[in-house]
């Protein structure tokens, strides 16, 4: 076996279920899951149609760098929502969602056999980003969130000689799980240290389309074109219809961006055998060309959010993200021990609300775990639902 997979960590799903095990819920409540960020919304009419509609493409092989229409489709959308102008032909490719495409990029780009091969990436954190870099055989560099700034990361923390060794560098904005979006000036900073040391940026934002303010987040393409790097050099951005179309079993996104890192990301795809399926290649030229089930998607979050968070903000240290479907909540005040994990497994066996605990999502780095103390709260479900879960987290809390 490959000694790497060793090195692994379990997911979070999997060490709270072990940790729960034993645990039974109060039979008098109904469960609710507010603990996995699986979109739960209705799949909209006009996909649903476009896949029954070409079924015949399952009777031949896709191409790994997709249909012309579908790539087409790709940077419409990107015209549209961030203003910038790609090529289709080289700076997009489809793949079978994001998190496929987060680790088989990193296989692509990462050079072992240098000495102290780096990956660098947020903590808290989506797992995919260490297992990724561990399976590659490089080693993982976390840099803790500050919640006095909005949950940025602190990159000043990581010293020259750690960016001197990074050949990756993962950033997720909207983040997961705090919802906090990178403005314009943590992206040139960004972009700097890419270009001073070398390393490619990696930067998943399969939550842009769900968002509470007027203004949509600030992607990484559009920011590296409002700072000059028309290029795109050093940069690959990740996008999916998982969220923005409610989609996620079709596992249908796409990357965009430098164009000679996609020419071998394509290279490694071929032999990978990741080509997305006629079928849902038609289904996404479909979801993609379309808006008005985005803008009444993001109507749900944001209906479910105004009603959800000044519940449970009148007894937990919680507020309105940027953007995504999650609450990054501080329970320490009302844990038992402070502990999120303790907190969770209380809720779950008293009201039957499964809730992941923070401490989960990251590792200890720099003598602290930035999770610790906090909880994730996915609102995927329906506002009902969402609602009667907040009403028993408050119930929970007030009891404590």
């Amino acid at each position: 076996m490959n000694p790497l997979l060793a090195k692994l960590h379990p997911y979070p799903f999997e060490r709270l279920r072990e940790l729960a095990r034993g645990i039974t819920p109060n039979p008098a409540f109904a469960p609710v899951s507010m603990g996995m960020g699986e979109p739960r919304h209705a799949t909209p009419a006009l996909i649903k149609q476009a896949l029954v509609e070409n079924l015949q493409g399952l009777s031949s092989y896709p191409a790994t760098a997709g249909e012309p229409a579908l790539r087409e489709a790709f940077t419409a959308w990107v015209q549209r929502r961030y203003g910038v102008t790609l090529n289709a032909a080289t700076q997009v490719l489809p793949v079978n969602g994001s998190r496929e495409a987060l680790f088989a990029l990193t296989q692509t780009l990462i050079d072992p056999t240098r000495d102290g091969a780096t990956v660098v990436c947020p903590n808290p954190f989506y797992q995919i980003y260490e297992g990724a870099a561990l399976l590659a055989g490089a080693q993982t560099a976390f840099v803790n969130s500050d919640p006095a700034r909005n949950f940025a990361a602190d990159w000043g923390s990581v010293p020259d000689a750690v960016w001197a060794r990074t050949q990756l560098l993962f950033v997720c904005s909207p983040g997961n799980p705090t919802g906090a979006v990178m403005p314009l000036t943590e992206w040139q900073h960004l972009f700097e240290l890419s270009d001073r040391y070398g390393f490619v940026i990696a930067s998943d934002e399969c939550y842009s389309e769900i968002y509470f303010r007027e203004e949509p987040p600030l992607g990484s393409i559009e920011a590296a074109t409002k700072l000059g790097r028309a290029d795109l050099r050093n940069l690959v951005a990740f996008t999916s219809l998982s969220k923005r179309s409610n989609v996620p079993g079709m596992r249908s996104g796409f990357v965009a961006g430098d164009a000679a890192i996609l020419k071998q990301f394509l290279l490694y795809r071929t032999y990978h055998g990741s080509a997305m399926s006629l079928v849902v290649q038609r289904a996404s030229i479909a979801a993609w060309n379309d808006e008005a089930h985005v803008l009444a998607n993001r109507d749900l979050y944001r209906a479910k959010f105004a009603q959800v968070t000044p519940l449970l903000a009148s007894v937990l240290d919680v507020a309105l993200p940027d953007a995504g479907f999650y609450l990054w909540a501080d329970v320490s005040a009302v844990a038992r021990g402070g502990d999120d994990v303790a907190f969770a497994l209380d809720l779950l066996a008293q009201y039957n609300v499964a809730v992941l605990p923070g401490s989960l999502l990251a590792r200890e780095s720099r003598g602290v775990n930035p999770g610790a103390g906090r909880i994730r709260l996915a609102l995927v479900a329906g506002a009902d639902e969402c609602l009667e879960a907040a009403r028993r987290i408050v119930s929970f809390a007030n009891s404590r």
